[in-house]
């Protein structure tokens, strides 16, 4: 016992979270120093041979110097985000030894907006997962925000709070996990154990019947009578409820307080809150941001819960015990309560083995991320964060006051009704609530930006708080990635939009965080918020070269001049680390070649198009947008993507322009070997000149396979269809007769 004893003593005198520097970082930054060296003997090599005024070739020169200074440039602050990596590890049985009794109130917050695009049993999979953590359900309030104020959204949310008295306590009984039914059934279907094999069958097959008359619903797209009955929540839904005109809609299913919400074991429920803030046409609604606002409202009203954890409805919990994880950041005793939030990564059920748009973002989440917690200031994704409410609310971190979590429970003593709390709540989550306030600027999300995410943290950062990016072996949360290159292409576009709009807005790292966040940290938001003009340097690459290489300007060193060390070492040596990178971040060389394919095609399409979208909108031409991606797909178009097999399929701007550029570089690699082959002297010097051009207009080639494979040998709808394949044909034709000088 006395041993115990004082190992329970040692344990509570640790702290509830390390930080580990990750290893090698000496080594990478001399190798990153090698290659910062090679860059600036190219940029003397450019600068010394401009060629002289007149001569072929000059413009395009100083084009090339501008696109490579604009790489590098944007190689220096990805750098920034490698530079610093730091692991963060908490100790969970720690933070049960000594606050087991005192855990704070949990708000999990998640967010639909159209019952077409985001099907209601993929958003109650994600409810039922959050209402199933490993915590104590008296403290867990979860909140749906509706958007699209649909009655169909709502039946199903009805149907999940009955099935919930089933799945949570199956859930806690057997350790299930994930805990969306869902994913879980699909993939435990070989159960050996007898009894828990009837309990299995039996939980499974009342999800079955819960789904199919959800779905029936939707197909038949209205609420029977005989349902609507049943819950007085129906009600509010009359012939003038649409999905941009309608009242506030607040109805608490599962009141947490009432010792008669228990499940089947009769252990207590959480609190499970339906939410449709209120839309006029005259009021703006200022998209998500507007939604997560109001949430943050109602749910001060009802619970009040000191964490707020926030999820797309497409994001279902994967691990138990990832409230407890987090809670060790905010609850340790001597760094906790400088951190505003807890961010995880973006992780999916659906990526194909070799990663085929990209979607994964490994490097991304096990490196550029981890590289910027080095700096404490952890980007806020959207998704998968758990929020301190007070800095969320816009309250400034001060050291002198450092403020703990309210551990006590706020809304335990309130006396309130049910009807009168949702009274009260409809008047917080109605459309003119927060005009001429400071939310949507100081408080809660920041309005005005299609990635209101990113500029929310920048803003909580510059008030003085510290965030956390941790990412644990257990995916915490998973999703759904995008199945089709349009749906990526789209939600591509979107997040570039927004990141250039904050660039050029006051809110710039560079200017808004000089002196409030390190440096590092200024150049790691702008490796993301750099993604639009960076498609310029990017579209001239793959667009110039080719051409010169067809009039026989030559734009790079002979290969066996000196000057070609420096250009060839800085390309083989940056894919080579790419290359590594990718492979310890548990991708295949498959997939790090797709997403080289995806690296080109989103920065000459989806980034272009944002940077034009952009600059019209700075110059008060236009509005911002929102675009919400669509959750499912045809079963033809999955089957594809299972076999990865790239979909295009339609006549987009973005198609048009991939087919395009695809065409002038075959075009203008086959145009060049037909003029050396049919020219009756060769320039020996000049085509030596001309290797590095021909080597890159290769790569752009093999980069594009699957883009003529679309064109000219698919059958299938997926492929590029005809119209498209005809214009890319003349507008590539057309622009190989453009006169390069």
């Amino acid at each position: 016992m006395g041993s115990q004893g004082g190992r329970d003593e040692e344990e509570e005198a640790l702290p509830l979270f390390q930080r580990q520097q990750a290893k090698g970082r000496v080594a990478y930054r001399v190798f990153a120093s090698t290659i910062f060296v090679g860059i600036c003997l190219i940029w003397i090599h450019r600068f010394l041979y401009i060629p002289m005024v007149g001569e072929d070739g000059r413009w395009v020169w100083v084009g090339m110097f501008m696109a490579e200074l604009c790489f590098s440039f944007f190689w220096v602050c990805t750098q920034s985000l490698r530079w610093n990596l730091t692991l963060l590890y908490p100790f969970k049985h720690s933070l049960s030894l000594r606050y087991e009794d005192k855990l704070p109130g949990i708000d999990i917050f998640v967010c639909t907006a159209d019952p077409i695009i985001e099907p209601p049993t993929l958003v109650i999979n994600t409810i039922l997962s959050a209402m199933s953590y490993n915590y104590p359900s008296e403290k867990l309030a979860v909140y749906l925000s509706d958007d699209g104020g649909s009655d169909l959204t709502f039946y199903a949310f009805l149907e999940a709070s009955h099935f919930a008295k089933y799945w949570i306590p199956f859930c806690k009984k057997n350790d299930i996990e994930p805990m969306s039914p869902e994913a879980y059934f699909a993939h435990n279907s070989n159960v050996q154990d007898i009894t828990y094999a009837q309990e299995w069958s039996v939980v499974k097959n009342l999800y079955e019947e819960m789904k199919e008359r959800i779905e029936s619903t939707m197909e038949r797209g209205n609420i029977s009578k005989e349902i609507r009955v049943k819950h007085k929540g129906f009600s509010e839904w009359n012939c003038n409820v649409t999905k941009k005109d309608h009242q506030s809609i607040v109805q608490i299913v599962l009141d947490g307080r009432d010792e008669t919400a228990v499940d089947n074991n009769g252990y207590r429920l959480p609190t499970l809150v339906y939410v449709a803030r209120e839309k006029r046409p005259q009021y703006p609604h200022h998209f998500k941001a507007g939604a997560m606002n109001a949430l943050i409202r109602v749910a001060s009203e009802i619970s009040n819960g000191p964490i707020i954890l926030n999820l797309d409805c497409d994001m279902y919990v994967n691990d138990s015990d990832a409230i407890r994880e987090a809670l060790c950041f905010f609850m340790d005793e001597e760094k906790g309560h400088e951190i505003a939030y807890v961010q995880h990564p973006q992780n999916f059920n659906n990526i194909t083995k070799n990663d085929l748009y990209a979607n994964s973002f490994n490097v991304f989440n096990k490196v550029e991320l981890v590289g910027m917690c080095g700096y404490d200031s952890a980007f806020y994704l959207g998704t998968g964060c758990f929020h301190r409410r007070e800095s969320l609310c816009g309250k400034n971190y001060s050291e002198d006051n450092k403020l703990r979590l309210d551990i006590k429970d706020a809304k335990k003593n309130d006396k309130r009704t049910v009807n009168e709390l949702e009274e009260a709540s409809k008047i917080v989550a109605s459309c003119s609530y927060d005009k001429d306030t400071q939310w949507g600027k100081e408080m809660g999300l920041v309005y005005g930006c299609p990635v209101e995410d990113n500029i929310t943290g920048l803003k909580i950062q510059c008030r003085g708080w510290k965030s956390v990016y941790y990412c644990p072996n257990k995916e915490a949360f998973l999703g759904v990635a995008p199945n089709t290159l349009e749906v990526a292409l789209i939600q591509h576009r979107r997040w570039a939009e927004g990141f250039f709009q904050i660039f050029l807005s006051k809110y710039c790292p560079f200017i808004y965080g000089h002196g409030k966040i390190k440096l590092g940290a200024q150049m790691g938001y702008c490796a993301n918020l750099l993604w639009a003009p960076m498609s310029l340097p990017t579209l001239y690459y793959v667009i110039i070269p080719p051409l010169c290489l067809l009039h026989g300007i030559p734009l790079f060193p002979q290969a066996s001049s000196q000057w070609f060390l420096p250009y060839a070492y800085v390309f083989i040596s940056k894919n080579a680390y790419s290359i590594v990178e990718t492979w310890v971040c548990g991708g295949t060389i498959k997939a790090w070649w797709n997403s080289q394919r995806m690296w080109v095609i989103r920065r000459t399409t989806a980034y272009f198009l944002a940077f034009i979208d952009t600059t019209i909108k700075q110059l008060r031409l236009s509005q911002t947008a929102f675009a919400i991606t669509p959750k499912v797909v045809t079963d033809d178009v999955l089957k594809r993507y299972e076999k990865e097999v790239m979909e295009f399929g339609s006549s987009t701007t973005e198609v048009t322009i991939i087919a395009t550029l695809a065409m002038l570089n075959l075009l203008s690699f086959v145009g060049a070997i037909m003029k050396r082959i049919i020219a009756s002297e060769i320039d020996f010097n000049t085509t030596e000149m001309l290797i590095p051009q021909v080597i890159l207009c290769v790569l752009v080639i093999m980069v594009n396979l699957p883009v003529y494979q679309a064109l000219f040998s698919r059958n299938d709808e997926g492929r590029i269809p005809q119209g498209v394949m005809f214009k890319s044909i003349v507008l590539a034709s057309l622009t190989c007769m453009v006169p390069i000088n």
